[in-house]
């Protein structure tokens, strides 16, 4: 819940900027929230596992695909998955945003797209098992 913060600081809105959701039983994706929980949450980000209570209905997906990719829920509301949300996340952290300003050359959005359904298609499979219902073991 957002506090109203006008005249208590002239510099910029207080609180989280969004929320970023994300896979909390699939060790590829908890492992890349470890890393980069701390540097998210100094630019004002919160980590929520897709998993919690109440995800399907706040980032108003169908339960059945709520796990198809991460997911950004930016304070106003709007809610971007995949590849991007890995670009408004960029576009809001400065050694970051030259990522997102190639993401907007012409070709490269679809590019990036296609290269995250990718990996999150394939982000239990490491190894010679794999944890994706539907997939052969190797």
């Amino acid at each position: 819940m957002l506090v109203e913060t006008r005249g208590v600081n002239p510099v910029g809105p207080v609180g989280p900027v969004g929320e970023v959701f994300y896979d909390g039983e699939c060790p590829f994706c908890v492992r890349g929230i470890r890393r980069f929980e701390a540097m998210l949450r100094r630019h004002r980000f919160g980590v929520v596992p897709l998993q919690s209570p109440g995800a399907a209905s706040a980032l108003a997906v169908a339960p059945e695909h709520l796990l198809d990719e991460m997911r950004l829920r930016l304070r106003d509301g709007r809610v971007f998955g995949g590849a991007d949300a890995l670009m408004e996340v960029a576009r809001r952290i400065w050694w970051a945003w030259p990522l997102w300003a190639v993401s907007r050359l012409p070709g490269a959005r679809p590019l990036l797209r296609t290269a995250y359904r990718s990996v999150a298609r394939n982000r239990g499979c490491m190894g010679n098992t794999c944890a994706i219902p539907g997939k052969a073991e190797s």
